[in-house]
């Protein structure tokens, strides 16, 4: 499992940890039952504080990404088909945003967007 971390940015380290392996789990990198780092060892290769770590690791059990036994360490979960579908059709959104905003910065109206998108979908 491979984390980058950013300091230049306003994202906070914890959110990175758990924006970075939330993606490596719905990309199918990480599969359900696939042991974690302990919340130290990967505090001490991120060269960063255990109670980061561990805030990202809580927030990825609360919103249901992985599991934690204690004395065994933590897990990826089992994926409910829902979630995974949910935090895909955020992304989308994010992205949609993203294009929406752009086209109105360039003038670029309703149909010309929607007939790229047409294009883009089909290929």
């Amino acid at each position: 499992m491979e984390i980058y971390l950013s300091n230049s940015g306003q994202e906070p380290i914890y959110a990175q940890i758990t924006r970075q392996i939330k993606e490596q789990i719905l990309s199918g990198q990480l599969h359900a039952g696939d042991p974690l780092p302990s919340i130290r060892l990967l505090a001490k290769e991120l060269r960063i504080s255990v109670i980061t770590t561990k805030r990202a690791y809580e927030d990825l059990e609360s919103a249901g990404f992985i599991f934690t036994q204690p004395g065994r360490g933590s897990f990826v979960a089992a994926q409910n088909p829902a979630l995974v579908r949910e935090e895909h059709l955020k992304k989308v959104e994010t992205c949609l945003q993203g294009a929406v905003d752009a086209a109105r910065q360039g003038g670029i109206g309703y149909e010309e967007v929607c007939e790229t998108l047409r294009l883009l979908w089909e290929g």
